[in-house]
C-alpha cells in the first residue's frame, strides 16, 4: 500500500470523535457553575479594549474572547469560555492531519482521540487560556513545516511563519517551534530548508508579531518585563540558596498530570530509544521545551503548564511509540477520556466537597460573590469609588461590576507596576474625598484614619483563608503611600 493510500480515509473518523467529545464539553459548559478565575475575568477585560498587547500577555486571547461576547450579545462566563473546546477540537484535527502525513490512517484517528481527551485539553476547555489560544496556530505551523520539509513550497513556508506568528501572538511559548525547527535543521538533513524557505517563514512570522513587538517598545515592554518577573533568575542571577531541587521534581512529575500518565510515559520511552521514524524527529518540537521549563524549574519556579507546547508534536510521537502497543494505546486513551469526562461533570456541581469542609472546586467559587458585598457596601456609601490591591479582587470586580455603574481602581502603584490594574486603572489624582478600600489590614493613614466598614464572607470559596476588610478611607491617603 502506497503512503498516500495509508493517509488516506482518517478524517471522517477523527471528525465524528472529535466532534462528539467537544459537543458534549459545550453542553457541560454550559451548566458549568464555576465563577471566571483570575486570568479569565482578566483576558475578558482586555477584549473590551483592542489593542496589539496587554501588561502581562501577547493580544489574541483578548480579541477572541472580545469577538465572542461581541457576537453572542453575552458577557456570561459560557461565551468567555466557549472558544476553548472549539480551538482544542480544532488543534486534534490538525494534529491527526500531521500524522496521517507521517504515520499514516492509524495512527490519525488516534492522535484525535489522544489529544482531546488529554488531561491539559480538558482543564484547558473548561477554562479558557494562553495555550488553548496558541494550540491550534502552534499545531498548523507544524503541519505545514512538515509539508515544507516534503515539498519545499515557498507558500508553506509562508504559512508556517505565519501561523507560529500567530501563535506568539497568543502565548510566547511559541518561539519553542522555532527553536525546534532549528534544532531539526542541526540534527536531520530531511528536516533542513533551504535558505529562501528560511527566509520567507521567518518574514512572514516577523511580519504578523511587529504589532505586538512595537506596543511593547512604545510601552516600556510590559509583556517582556512580566516575563522577565516570571523568570526570576534572569534579574537576580542564579544561585545555590535559590536552587529549587523539589520544585524540579514537582514540575517533572506534574507533567505526567498534564499530558496524561501512560502518554507521557511514552514521550519519555520515545527520547530516550532513538529511533529512524519519521514521528520520531518530531521530538525536536517537544523534548526541548520539558527540558528548558525543568531548568527553570530548578533555577526558580515553574507552573505545570508552562511546557503546554510540547505536547502537540508530543502527541504524535507518543501515538507512533504506542502503536506497537495496542493496549497501552487503548489505556492512555482510555484514562485520559474518564479524567476529561470527571473534571466538566465536577464543574456542574461546583460545591461538593467530600469532607464536608470546602468544596473540591473551592479556587474557583465565591469570587463573583465577594464582588456582589463589595459592591453593595459601595451603594450603601454612596456609590463611592472601589480601590483595591489584590489583582484577584480587582479583575472580578470588573466583571461582575460591568454593569453596576461604580468605579474600579487599582491602589496607586509605588515604581513599575505590578499589574494591568496598577498600570492602566489605578486610582488617578484627580479622586479626592473618600473611597472604599477592600485589603487585608487598613491603610497607614495618620491624619485621616480609616474607617472599618466590616469583614467579607469569603465562606466556601477562594478567599475562605483570607481575612478580607472593607474601610472607608480619603483618596488622598492612598495617594501619598
Amino acid at each position: 500500500m502506497q503512503k498516500s493510500e495509508a493517509a488516506s480515509g482518517w478524517l471522517v473518523p477523527a471528525l465524528v470523535i472529535v466532534a462528539a467529545v467537544t459537543a458534549a464539553r459545550l453542553v457541560l459548559l454550559a451548566y458549568d457553575g464555576t465563577d471566571l478565575f483570575v486570568d479569565e475575568a482578566q483576558y475578558w477585560f482586555w477584549g473590551q479594549h483592542f489593542d496589539f498587547g496587554y501588561y502581562s500577555k501577547p493580544p489574541l486571547i483578548a480579541w477572541v474572547i472580545g469577538a465572542t461576547t461581541t457576537l453572542a450579545g453575552s458577557d456570561s462566563p459560557f461565551w468567555v469560555r466557549m472558544p476553548a473546546p472549539l480551538f482544542h477540537g480544532a488543534t486534534a484535527l490538525i494534529l491527526a492531519g500531521l500524522a496521517a502525513r507521517i504515520h499514516g490512517r492509524a495512527a490519525a484517528i488516534w492522535v484525535a482521540a489522544l489529544y482531546v481527551t488529554l488531561p491539559m485539553v480538558a482543564v484547558g476547555s473548561l477554562m479558557i487560556s494562553t495555550d488553548t489560544i496558541m494550540a491550534p496556530f502552534f499545531a498548523g505551523a507544524l503541519l505545514f513545516h512538515r509539508k515544507l520539509v516534503e515539498k519545499g513550497e515557498g507558500h508553506d513556508a509562508l504559512l508556517a511563519g505565519a501561523l507560529i506568528g500567530l501563535a506568539f501572538l497568543a502565548k510566547y511559548a511559541a518561539v519553542y517551534f522555532l527553536l525546534g525547527a532549528i534544532l531539526g535543521a542541526i540534527l536531520f538533513r530531511d528536516l533542513r530548508l533551504s535558505l529562501a524557505n528560511w527566509a520567507r517563514m521567518l518574514a512572514a512570522f516577523g511580519l504578523v508579531i511587529a504589532p505586538n513587538i512595537l506596543w511593547n517598545l512604545r510601552n516600556g515592554m510590559a509583556t517582556a518585563e512580566h516575563t522577565l518577573d516570571n523568570v526570576g533568575w534572569v534579574r537576580e542571577g542564579p544561585g545555590l540558596a535559590q536552587l529549587n531541587p523539589a520544585g524540579m521534581a514537582e514540575f517533572f512529575f506534574s507533567q505526567f498530570a498534564v499530558f496524561g500518565p501512560i502518554a507521557f510515559a511514552a514521550l519519555i520511552l520515545a527520547a530516550v530509544r532513538p529511533g529512524r521514524s519519521e514521528a520520531w524527529r518530531l521530538l525536536v518540537f517537544s523534548v526541548p521545551a520539558i527540558l528548558i521549563v525543568t531548568v527553570q524549574a530548578f533555577l526558580d519556579r515553574a507552573f505545570a503548564n508552562w511546557a503546554a507546547s510540547a505536547y502537540f508534536a508530543g502527541s504524535v510521537v507518543a501515538v507512533a511509540y504506542l502503536l506497537r502497543h495496542r493496549a497501552w494505546l487503548i489505556g492512555a486513551v482510555a484514562l485520559n477520556a474518564a479524567i476529561a469526562l470527571i473534571l466538566p461533570v465536577l464543574t456542574v456541581v461546583p460545591a461538593l466537597s467530600f469532607d464536608g469542609s470546602q468544596p473540591l472546586l473551592a479556587r474557583w467559587l465565591g469570587r463573583e460573590d465577594m464582588s456582589l458585598q463589595i459592591l453593595a457596601i459601595a451603594r450603601t456609601q454612596g456609590d463611592l469609588p472601589v480601590v483595591a490591591e489584590r489583582r484577584d479582587i480587582l479583575a472580578d470586580l470588573f466583571y461582575t461590576g460591568r454593569d453596576a455603574g461604580i468605579a474600579v481602581y487599582a491602589v496607586p502603584p509605588r515604581g513599575r507596576p505590578g499589574n494591568h490594574y496598577e498600570q492602566m486603572h489605578a486610582l488617578p489624582s484627580a479622586v479626592t474625598g473618600p473611597v472604599i478600600y477592600v485589603a487585608e489590614a487598613p491603610p497607614n493613614c495618620p491624619e485621616s484614619p480609616a474607617q472599618a466598614l466590616g469583614a467579607l464572607d469569603g465562606r466556601g470559596g477562594a478567599y475562605a483563608k483570607v481575612p478580607l476588610l472593607v474601610y472607608r478611607v480619603e483618596a488622598e491617603c492612598l495617594h501619598a503611600r
